[in-house]
């Protein structure tokens, strides 16, 4: 008889088991969906790269689709922030049979890691690449150090 009991067990801890993975399933599609940005969902859109090449920081950010008209950047006390929007229309008189890329609006900020001078800060961008180039406030540049004999 215990046998019996032991496969109701089993049966439901399987069952429980199904009904977790369900639950998370549509939990994180939820979170994709309340977000309404899916693609910053998990680490941020858009995605980003600083690099410190000495004088200047340079920040790439991939914008796929966007033009300068789209793209708006602030600086504010070392930090950067990028933000934009994309949107879909379809020309007038046009009908759209199949609609995948939706309107999105995106923000992003990032703390730089040392100060920058604003009025020396250029953007281009091209190919879906956004190219910011900071130079480094005065202060924050590498000095050489001449070394002297006693």
């Amino acid at each position: 008889m215990l046998t019996r009991w032991s496969d109701f067990d089993r049966t439901f801890a399987a069952l429980d088991d199904f009904r977790r993975r369900m639950d998370r399933l549509f939990y994180d599609y939820d979170q994709l969906r309340d977000d309404d940005r899916w693609l910053s969902s998990r680490t941020g859109w858009p995605a980003v790269a600083v690099r410190d090449e000495g004088n200047q920081l340079t920040v790439y950010a991939e914008v796929p689709g966007l033009s300068d008209k789209d793209i708006n950047l602030n600086l504010n006390q070392n930090v950067l922030s990028i933000a934009g929007q994309r949107s879909a229309e379809v020309p007038e008189g046009f009908t759209a049979h199949r609609q995948e890329r939706g309107s999105y609006e995106f923000s992003r900020s990032l703390s730089l890691p040392c100060a920058v001078d604003p009025e020396r800060a250029k953007a281009v961008v091209k190919d879906g690449i956004l190219t910011v180039t900071l130079e480094k406030a005065q202060e924050a540049k590498p000095r050489q150090i001449t070394v002297k004999a006693r």
